[in-house]
């Protein structure tokens, strides 16, 4: 790796720790920003001549943190900036912050980060693009180009964030235990909406072009690399560790989930050679020590879902009837709708569709507005030879669909209706909200 790719590298992994800590100093995110790229760019010039430090998060915060309080002085006009060379010389301050930023310094600064982007104030697509630019270093046009929105949109969305949290009055002290447990459920189900966004993206209309697509991937790759760091900061918490589980499961199959056209594969039609090995090998490592924590979880139980499907070598091997424990204990854990209508999948599979239909029947008032719902059973319906019924649901769910590649699957299914009896399998495809 040459001095240049291994600086960005740096750079970036050093990022968070960096950022968190100088938002400690200035409790001013702007001003940590600036004072972090100050220190980029100082390292930029320092690093290719001098050698990298024994510890680049150290070295950018003492160095951020100098230029910082020029900023204030220099916008303040209290006292005459310091000399470049005092800025500079870094040799003895260096080994001192490093020595005394331990991981625990590390974790509550992170952790506070990452809890200021996700504030209650702001609305989840403001949350996400936050973190994205803040803690993950993405740019404005980066992140413009996955939601689909102009470059000047999106600066005017980061900027509303940062003006609502100046004035939500964070609070920057060390969290006690209780508070720090809360933090960390708020920042990782903030993580998992930053990897569904990807992963959700790839199947709209962004999925027909390279360059949206591998825009719309970056975010989920930085959910779970924001998920790695909480993971190594806080080993001893099992929900964490199932949520990077989940991703990494989820995110493995991602080649397979399109075809060349950008239309829909089902699960049971995946080239299963093709999903991603290590990914899955990590993931499933990942689960097996967040099990071993015995405290289940939501995420963990979900990861567990993933898990099954990835260890099964083909689709017939699936092994139907964990997934439907699983999700009986999911429902215990998280009861929702959505969850009972994912286990009706496993009881179609174990049961057939008319066990299934009775299942997801009662949900019907509850998720009237909900696509895969209208899918799902229409798709029952359809086994049961029950077309006039089916026909009215597969249209609903058209009306509901989430980008035109839902909508053409639906569509595709409407005209075969009459051609063949429909399949447990054709139906199965159809419930996939929690995406595993």
């Amino acid at each position: 790796m040459n001095d240049t790719a291994w600086i960005e590298t740096a750079l970036t992994a050093a990022r968070p720790q960096a950022v968190a800590a100088l938002l400690r100093y200035f409790r001013d995110l702007d001003r940590a920003e600036e004072a972090f790229q100050e220190a980029c760019l100082r390292a930029l010039k320092s690093w290719p001549k001098n050698g990298p430090p024994r510890d680049p998060a150290a070295w950018l915060i003492f160095v951020g943190r100098n230029a910082g309080v020029d900023g204030v002085r220099r916008d303040s006009r209290l006292r005459p900036l310091p000399e470049e060379d005092q800025i500079s010389d870094l040799s003895d301050a260096e080994t001192d912050i490093a020595e005394k930023l331990d991981e625990s310094a590390y974790r509550d600064d992170i952790l506070r980060l990452l809890f200021v982007c996700c504030h209650q104030d702001l609305p989840t697509t403001q949350q996400i693009a936050l973190a994205l630019r803040i803690v993950s270093g993405l740019t404005v046009p980066q992140i413009a180009r996955a939601f689909l929105v102009s470059e000047a949109a999106m600066e005017q969305r980061i900027t509303r964030a940062k003006a609502k949290i100046a004035r939500a009055g964070v609070p920057f002290e060390a969290p006690d235990r209780e508070a720090r447990a809360e933090r960390l459920s708020t920042v990782g189900a903030m993580l998992y909406l930053v990897f569904n966004e990807g992963y959700s993206a790839r199947a709209s209309d962004v999925a027909r072009t390279r360059e949206a697509e591998r825009s719309a991937s970056v975010f989920a790759e930085e959910a779970i690399r924001l998920a790695r760091l909480m993971v190594k900061l806080f080993p001893a918490e099992p929900e964490i560790a199932g949520l990077l589980a989940l991703m990494l499961l989820q995110h493995a199959r991602s080649p397979t989930r399109f075809d060349a056209d950008g239309q829909i594969v089902l699960l049971e039609d995946q080239n299963r050679t093709l999903w991603n090995g290590a990914m899955i090998a990590e993931g499933l490592a990942m689960l097996d020590k967040a099990l071993r924590h015995a405290r289940p979880g939501a995420y963990q139980l979900q990861a567990a879902i993933a898990a099954t499907h990835a260890r099964a070598k083909s689709a017939v091997e699936t092994d139907w009837a964990a997934i439907d424990l699983l999700y009986r204990t999911l429902e215990a854990v998280q009861p929702s709708p959505v969850v009972t209508l994912n286990r009706a999948v496993a009881i179609n599979k174990l049961a057939g569709p008319e066990a299934a239909l009775a299942l997801i029947d009662p949900l019907a008032e509850r998720l009237s507005g909900y696509f895969y719902f209208h899918g799902l059973r229409g798709g029952l319906l359809s086994e049961l030879g029950r077309r006039a019924e089916a026909v009215e649901a597969f249209n609903r769910a058209i009306s509901l669909a989430n980008s035109p590649a839902e909508a053409a699957h639906i569509r595709r299914h409407l005209d075969k209706l009459g051609e063949a009896p429909k399949t447990a399998r054709e139906t199965a495809h159809l419930s996939r909200t929690t995406n595993v």
